[in-house]
């Protein structure tokens, strides 16, 4: 395997996560029967697990309850939590808590992090996020918003229909995205609130049936705001800054999701070429086979490639940087290099890749969703075509003929 540019505590505390996959986590998902989902119970019993290990929320700062790791420090872990469906919730690196948790920590009161962030990172609340929105409303150009909230008094008022809230069945409390200046252009029109899910006029409508219902607990739910009042002190960062704030939240977290995607298809190639190595066909191993080699070889240098990826746009972040253009190229390449992998793992492993003894028709069922998750493949493309094509230069033409006239 390669190597990278991690840090001696990045290493270490991606060694300690390793260890609890394989002692802990791992040993637990194949004692579930397929299909099976996973109990609260189990989750807690994991996350005890993972606090004994050193590996419970490593990229919250220690004073709100993790372990103050920088972002690039944590993405070799967030890999490792990625193998299994129940590492990202042992380590509570999963989303939308975690991404939630960045947000908070990133923009809340004082106030805020006491009544919600610490509760979230602890594990004793569950968190949803509600951006996009039904047909008519925001959702891959999210400038459609239509969810508003207006002020009243004290109080902004919020009305509006989200869907897709992951988590949203089971929140103890959403972080809504609305418009609050109608007048303005929502880049600089839309804020964003925490919403306690019992509050009235919030109304969960249902769980969106839906691909890839796994063992996990999370479900995406629609939920309706009507005439949900919230106080002052409930608006999340500055107002008429939801756009900056989102990309803020959505920037690290698309990196998150491309290495605990990148753990998933990993742990799938390493299943599928054991079961390769075992399983004859017409006199010799699968693994024995040129074309099946080629494919995983092609697969695994993906792989290596969005790792490589990730990390150097992760340092940017790091540094201070936006990396708009390097989060898309990452999200884009890894969510694409993670389907196929996934794909090829599957398929070589047959029947056994189909049936749900081994994790790999989850990850299958799973990993569809991650190009369109977090900003669809189209969107990201447009993001990178339109800085290919800000510095065209004519000159490069010169020597070409053209049509005399």
């Amino acid at each position: 395997m390669l190597s990278y540019d991690d840090s001696p505590e990045a290493v270490e505390l991606a060694e300690r996560a390793h260890e609890l996959m394989e002692e802990v986590v791992l040993p637990k998902e194949r004692e579930l029967a397929g299909g099976m989902s996973v109990s609260d119970r189990t989750i807690e019993e994991l996350r005890d697990a993972a606090r004994d290990y050193g590996v419970y929320a490593p990229q919250i700062a220690e004073e709100y309850g993790g372990m103050g790791y920088s972002f690039r420090d944590v993405l070799p872990t967030f890999e490792e939590a990625g193998r299994s469906i129940l590492g990202e919730e042992a380590m509570h690196v999963d989303a939308p808590d975690e991404g939630n948790m960045h947000t908070l920590e990133l923009l809340g009161t004082e106030l805020q992090k006491e009544q919600y962030l610490k509760p979230l990172v602890e594990g004793e609340v569950v968190s949803g996020f509600c951006m996009t929105e039904p047909l008519q409303g925001g959702g891959s150009d999210p400038k459609m918003l239509q969810t508003t909230a207006e002020k009243d008094g004290d109080d902004w008022v919020i009305d509006g229909h989200k869907w897709w809230t992951t988590n949203g069945i089971r929140a103890d409390f959403l972080l809504v995205f609305a418009r609050t200046d109608q007048e303005a252009h929502p880049y600089e029109g839309c804020s964003m609130f925490i919403v306690p899910s019992e509050a009235p006029g919030v109304e969960v409508v249902r769980n969106i049936p839906h691909m890839g219902a796994a063992i996990d607990l999370h479900g995406h739910a629609e939920i309706k705001f009507d005439d949900v009042r919230v106080p002052e002190e409930h608006l999340l960062g500055e107002e008429g800054k939801g756009f900056t704030h989102v990309q803020e939240r959505l920037g690290p977290a698309r990196l998150t999701h491309c290495m605990r995607y990148s753990g998933m298809a990993q742990r799938s190639l390493d299943i599928a070429k054991a079961y390769m190595t075992e399983r004859e066909a017409f006199g010799t191993p699968i693994a024995d086979k040129q074309a099946p080699r080629h494919e995983i070889a092609n697969r695994q240098t993906e792989l290596a490639a969005a790792r490589a990826l990730v990390r150097q746009v992760a340092d940017e972040i790091d540094s201070g940087g936006e990396a708009r253009v390097g989060v898309s190229m990452a999200k884009t390449f890894t969510a694409n290099a993670t389907q196929d992998a996934i794909d090829t793992a599957l398929q070589f492993c047959g029947g056994n890749g189909i049936a749900k003894d081994l994790p790999i028709s989850d990850f299958y069922e799973r990993v569809r969703q991650f190009r369109l998750v977090d900003g669809a493949d189209e969107v990201h493309r447009r993001v990178i075509a339109r800085d290919a094509f800000e510095n065209v230069d004519p000159a490069e033409l010169d020597p070409i003929t053209r049509f005399d006239e």
